[in-house]
């Protein structure tokens, strides 16, 4: 692919691209969260995926002045995490981040549920929907696990507190109900969350995506009866 259909097919389909980041963000992020060092890596491509989100809002029934009030003072937040080291910032950083996340993703679905006709956009839409609810959560875990340390447990060194891999592995088995995993909700809080991202993942595949491939499958058997 020349790098001039490279763009076209990346403004056709913006929610794809925020797919691949997202998606790219869950197999860098174990590499860039072992060492002190490596938090400036880990708040640039947070603040990667924070300005990209904030442009894909701009293509959904969303108002973008929303999202850019909650994106700026979360990357300015991250910032000083990443370049000056002030843990104590982490509970508003993580606050900001998971309303961020799920106001992108209500936006998504708003543009998802806007027609009756299902695009490329808007299937890819959907899969980035879905991440962006999972890190929604995750940032919700890490907000918790900051207010009350011991809300989450594992079968390695259980009194640790949980890494940001380790809760958004628990926020994908928990969005997707799949059930695997050895790190646990302890706490009557944390297990009210959990309860609260499994019901959103059943709504979510349950509107949202059969919504789609049931509009997909539609418009392919209208095109065969031609």
């Amino acid at each position: 692919m020349n790098p001039l259909r490279l763009v076209i097919h990346t403004k056709r389909h913006p929610s794809a691209i925020l797919l691949i980041v997202q998606l790219l963000g869950i197999v860098l992020y174990p590499f860039i969260e072992q060492a002190d060092a490596d938090r400036i890596g880990f708040g640039i491509f947070g603040m990667v995926v924070l300005g990209i989100t904030t442009r894909m809002v701009r293509r959904t029934p969303g108002y973008t002045w929303i999202s850019v009030m909650i994106a700026v003072p979360a990357i300015v937040l991250l910032a000083l995490q990443a370049w000056f080291g002030m843990p104590q910032l982490l509970p508003w950083s993580a606050g900001l981040e998971a309303a961020f996340y799920f106001y992108a993703a209500g936006c998504l679905i708003a543009y998802m549920m806007a027609d009756r006709k299902a695009t490329k956009d808007e299937l890819f839409a959907a899969g980035a929907t879905f991440t962006l609810l999972a890190w929604g959560f995750a940032y919700l875990f890490t907000l918790l696990q900051a207010l009350q340390p011991g809300s989450f447990a594992a079968a390695i060194h259980p009194e640790a507190p949980r890494s940001w891999t380790e809760l958004v592995f628990l926020s994908f088995a928990l969005l997707s109900s799949t059930g695997i995993g050895d790190v646990i909700p302890i706490s009557a809080h944390a297990r009210s969350l959990a309860s609260l991202e499994m019901f959103a993942g059943l709504i979510y595949l349950a509107a949202v995506v059969s919504r789609l491939i049931g509009l997909t499958l539609q418009e392919q058997g209208q095109r065969s009866s031609r």
